[in-house]
């Protein structure tokens, strides 16, 4: 090697040593709103029916309804949008190995033939060159130095985007699975509630018959008979939405699961009771909700991954350095291998733009994406907080109603237990007998509804809280996808 050749390569290994990486190293700010302090404290309170105890990975258990965890399985299992998630996050672990495969070593070979009629002109000859047969045979083999980061740079933000690809698959299972409880709840609910209003509409019928016999005997008048015959047909409108809401509820598993309604789970059309938690929910922390939800890890990987944006539009104000080597034969395809054919290269090579064309211009943007990704990383934190705050407040609210229609309920059902033993000792008429256990029917309907919301309340509480995609992700794992 000559002497020439060593103080280049001593220069450049002195360059590399000196070199820094190009932008600011990722961490979070500390105006960042997951650092506040009143958002890591208890999410339970006083008066509440939660306790703040960890947040189980698999919630919908806490049903203990063998059929919901078989809705649930087959769901994660064959889910449509779950699919799309897995092959989002294949192509996004292929854009962290395309990152990783940049920079360094690289070769490549090339061998060509033809006929050649060069031009005399262009080596400045009178004469015409004579017609041959050229062959070029080359390997050249070079690496590509990383000197100012920029690369790594590109593999962080590769990185980064990967595990905020991640973060929304576990967001993806964590609505389903708040969907497929929900889908089932609705199903569950429509035909309780189907089976109270067509007692209610027995009763009505009953009592449009005896008001119709008292007219027919004098005791009674067409008014009594058309309102109750009005209401009869009011309560009968109302049927079919139980129908519908029930099928809704179905065809809504359908989907979730993808596969047909007489495919589903046996006993799921029919389910007539409400999926019920027989504990106090918990709810844990507002620090273990910042860490457990996956919208806010998405977030945070997003502003890493617009943090290493900065260094890599950096870089592009920084030369891009090689060493490279070729060695090959090109001449007439008979000489080919010929000393005087051969050819060989080694040495380093620098590409530098200048000037740099709007990089610096692309530097700001990239700064103001970082910032825009942080305001929108402050405002998912902030939103988590209020949808579980607000969970809380609503699920506490509904639970309040309940027990009172309970304790209505209670009443309701004494009253009419008390006007039907009147009616049996003679005391009280057939008609006020119906009445009162009409009462009783329409405040049971209204806690069958008032139950309705308080299971749907929880359902939403605990898609809130963020909990499912743990166990999601195992059973995924367990199934082949990523």
């Amino acid at each position: 090697m000559s002497k020439a050749s060593g103080l280049a390569i001593a220069g450049l290994g002195l360059l590399l040593s000196a070199c820094q990486m190009v932008g600011p190293d990722y961490h979070l700010p500390e105006e960042a709103a997951i650092h506040r302090e009143d958002l890591q404290g208890e999410l339970a309170v006083d008066g509440k029916p939660v306790v703040s105890a960890p947040v189980p990975a698999d919630w919908w258990r806490l049903y203990q309804d063998p059929r919901l965890d078989q809705l649930v399985q087959q769901a994660m299992a064959s889910n449509t949008d779950l699919r799309v998630a897995a092959a989002s996050l294949l192509r996004a672990r292929a854009q962290v190995d395309e990152a990783e495969a940049a920079g360094g070593w690289s070769g490549g070979v090339k061998m060509g033939a033809q006929r050649l009629q060069e031009s005399g002109e262009a080596f400045l000859l009178p004469e015409k060159v004579p017609v041959a047969n050229i062959g070029d045979i080359g390997i050249s083999a070079s690496y590509q130095f990383d000197l100012f980061g920029t690369l790594q740079r590109g593999i962080e933000a590769a990185k980064a985007n990967a595990d905020a690809t991640q973060a929304a698959a576990d967001t993806a299972r964590i609505t389903l699975v708040a969907d497929v409880v929900r889908a089932y709840t609705q199903v569950c609910a429509a035909n309780e509630e189907r089976e109270i209003a067509q007692h209610s509409l027995d009763l009505q019928a009953q009592s449009t018959t005896l008001i119709q016999r008292l007219r027919d005997a004098g005791r009674g008048d067409e008014t009594q008979v058309t309102r109750s015959q009005t209401q009869f047909k009011s309560l009968r409108a109302d049927m079919p939405r139980y129908e519908a809401a029930r099928q809704a509820g179905l065809f809504r598993l359908s989907m979730l699961l993808a596969k047909p309604v007489d495919q589903l789970p046996a006993g799921t059309a029919s389910c007539d009771e409400l999926p019920k938690i027989t504990q106090l929910v918990p709810v844990g922390d507002g620090a273990s909700l910042l860490k457990r939800r996956p919208d806010i890890r998405q977030a945070e990987r997003r502003l890493a991954a617009a943090t290493a944006g900065i260094g890599i539009a950096t870089g592009e104000l920084y030369p891009d350095i090689r060493i490279g080597a070729t060695i090959g034969t090109v001449g007439l395809l008979e000489n080919l291998g010929e000393p005087s054919a051969n050819r060989w290269g080694f040495g380093p090579s620098l590409t530098w733009n200048v000037p740099t064309n709007g990089a610096r211009a692309r530097i700001r943007e990239a700064e103001a994406v970082t910032q825009a990704t942080l305001a929108h990383f402050d405002g998912v934190v902030l939103n988590a907080i209020r949808e579980t705050q607000t969970g809380l407040a609503q699920y506490s609210a509904l639970l309040q109603r309940r027990e009172a229609l309970a304790d209505a309920e209670q009443s309701a059902k004494l009253a009419a237990d008390q006007t039907h033993r009147f009616f049996q000792a003679g005391r009280a008429s057939f008609l006020a007998d119906l009445q009162a256990t009409r009462t009783y029917i329409d405040v049971t309907a209204q806690l069958a509804a008032a139950n309705t919301q308080v299971a749907i309340s929880q359902i939403d509480l605990f898609l809130a809280l963020g909990g499912g995609w743990e166990s999601g992700r195992t059973q995924a794992s367990n199934s082949g996808k990523p």
